[in-house]
């Protein structure tokens, strides 16, 4: 990167917590450079240090982080240095948004719940570039065209929870590229978008690398994506870089053992595991990765065959969720959203189902469908014996503890007013009235090790955590009250590889502890194929596909298929 010109270099960064037990390093004396035309990938476990990394650089540290040293410079016009760290809340706000834009992990948390998504991309506009409010909203129309939404008019005069996360995170990316900025830091940014609108906005951010000379700084726990966009690549743990390098020789010679452990814990495409390797096994073995659990043909067919001998625990038929669209002078609906248009399937007790699709597809409107979060227009859902659909909401409580779901956006599932371990025991309260208080609290602590967090987390309250954390919490709060059926909607997407193997790996061994059942909603097709045993292709609220899962990601049948699994990051690159 010698003969490029230097855009930021972050010198010996350093920030702590202080806290009640001490102080908490969150990054340890961390330096790097970016280069103009460049894309530097960080990748990590929660709590590396990725996000303060990003947080530091636009100076949106939290009140209580203290700055121990460093100093972040950024070249503008001429190759001068701009130190950052020693600017003016007026000066940065020349700078956020304008030369240095970001992509935050959370776009339910960024967007603004009162104004439209149109009107909020269209005030950057205004506010930078000095454009019209009309030239603002033709440009946005065009911004919203180049990120793949849907009928861009209602999508700019749509509120933010009238849309899926997939759809509120291309709002954040369009307005992150909305002024051409010299460097946009993108955490996380395609978390919770499918593999085809995935891999249509890598193509745009690798497009404005190239022809206009944006640096990208690209935080993600998704190695697959790093592989796509990233020319090099720093690795973080517990605040510091402990490697950096060409992606091709991190991702394919990897030397650290914390690199080589976080490339053992993705889900392999080419077989089956029973269990994944995780972070804690590897380093058990100093640094070696254990044996892979392979699933050999025979025994997964075996697996499937007993399956097919268990009763049917749900049956779905001819449903229909529809959402009107447009309405008439009286206020009667005259066209329709067809969500979830004539589903029809039955799963067996113990069975695994991976729900896949673009986003908008119907997917998740069909999980909340199947508990009677959402009405259904038509048809059937009958679960042990019982048609939900003819049942009122007092009659549905006893099968409330049987069906839970973890929703894709756990920040807003959770009470910002309570702390977690309150959150995760006040489900038992309701269903387990035999368990004193003291019992409810040890049941939460076994729930939170279990999902890989620590027993003092129980006093913490949902914004102390990261992404991937509060997802943990959500997860444990829907096992808690031990439900026989689980929908899981993008329970995993934000999680980094090795909590991701860890959580893969409890939910798989209370399949096989307790029986459990799971409509696995995912556009991560790897984790699909770890997880299920069958698969459901969604297109337009319609099932277009359906099989066992191998299969179905071996021979696709439909064209649709086809284009999700191409769409699939090359792993080539990665060991």
């Amino acid at each position: 990167m010698n003969n490029q010109r230097k855009l930021l270099s972050v010198s010996k960064l350093a920030i702590s917590f202080p806290t009640a037990d001490g102080e908490l390093e969150a990054l340890k004396g961390s330096s790097f450079d970016l280069y103009r035309g460049e894309a530097l990938g960080i990748v990590g476990e929660s709590g590396s240090g990725k996000s303060m990394t990003a947080l530091s650089i636009l100076q949106l540290l939290p009140s209580s982080a203290v700055w121990k040293s460093g100093s972040i410079d950024l070249f503008l016009e001429e190759d001068k240095p701009l130190r950052i760290n020693e600017l003016s809340p007026l000066e940065l706000q020349g700078i956020r948004g304008n030369r240095i834009s970001m992509i935050f992990q959370d776009p339910m948390s960024s967007l603004n719940p009162v104004h439209t998504c149109g009107q909020q991309v269209a005030e950057v506009l205004m506010l930078h570039e000095g454009m019209s409010k009309k030239a603002a909203q033709l440009k946005v129309y065009e911004l919203f065209e180049q990120v793949k939404l849907p009928d861009v008019e209602r999508i700019y005069s749509a509120y933010p929870h009238q849309l899926s996360g997939g759809q509120k995170q291309r709002i954040m990316i369009a307005m992150a590229i909305a002024t051409t900025p010299d460097l946009i830091i993108a955490d996380e940014p395609t978390t919770s978008l499918d593999v085809t609108v995935q891999q249509e906005i890598l193509r745009l951010l690798i497009e404005f690398k190239k022809e206009l000379g944006i640096g990208i700084l690209f935080i993600s726990h998704d190695l697959g994506v790093i592989s796509e966009i990233a020319d090099r690549v720093l690795v973080m743990r517990k605040g510091e870089i402990v490697e950096r390098g060409p992606k091709e020789n991190i991702l394919k010679q990897p030397k650290h053992p914390y690199t080589q452990g976080l490339l053992a814990c993705r889900p392999p495409l080419d077989r089956r595991l029973k269990r994944l390797p995780t972070i804690a096994d590897f380093q058990a073995n100093d640094g070696e990765p254990p044996a892979p659990q392979v699933y050999e043909k025979a025994d997964y067919q075996s697996h499937l065959a007993k399956l097919e001998d268990n009763p049917v625990i749900l049956s779905v038929k001819a449903l229909q969720t529809w959402y009107p669209s447009k309405k008439n002078f009286w206020g009667k609906p005259v066209d329709f959203v067809k969500a979830v248009d004539n589903v029809s399937f039955q799963m067996k007790k113990g069975e695994s189902i991976g729900l896949v699709g673009e986003s908008g597809c119907g997917k998740t409107t069909l999980g909340k469908t199947l508990i009677k979060l959402i009405p259904a227009r038509s048809g059937q859902i009958i679960f042990d014996n019982a048609d939900l659909s003819a049942l009122d909401e007092r009659e549905m409580r006893p099968f409330r503890k049987k069906m839970q779901i973890v929703f894709q956006d756990p920040f807003a599932s959770l009470n910002p007013r309570k702390m977690i371990g309150h959150a995760i025991a006040e489900p038992m309260e309701q269903y387990f009235s035999n368990l004193t208080s003291a019992q409810r609290k040890e049941k939460t602590i076994h729930l939170l090790e279990k999902v890989g967090l620590e027993p003092d987390h129980f006093f913490r309250y949902p914004h102390e955590f990261s992404g991937g954390q509060r997802q943990r919490v959500a997860i444990a709060r829907a096992l808690a009250v031990e439900p026989d059926f689980l929908i899981c909607d993008e329970s995993v997407s934000s999680l980094d590889v090795s909590v991701q193997a860890q959580i893969l790996n409890l939910l798989t061994e209370l399949r096989e502890e307790r029986g459990l059942s799971y409509i696995f909603i995912s556009h991560d097709l790897s984790v699909v194929k770890f997880m299920a045993d069958r698969m459901l292709v969604m297109k337009e609220g319609r099932v277009v596909e359906e099989g066992l899962a191998d299969e179905v990601y071996q021979q696709p049948k439909t064209s649709y298929t086809q284009k999700l699994i191409e769409a699939i990051p090359d792993s080539s690159l990665i060991s």
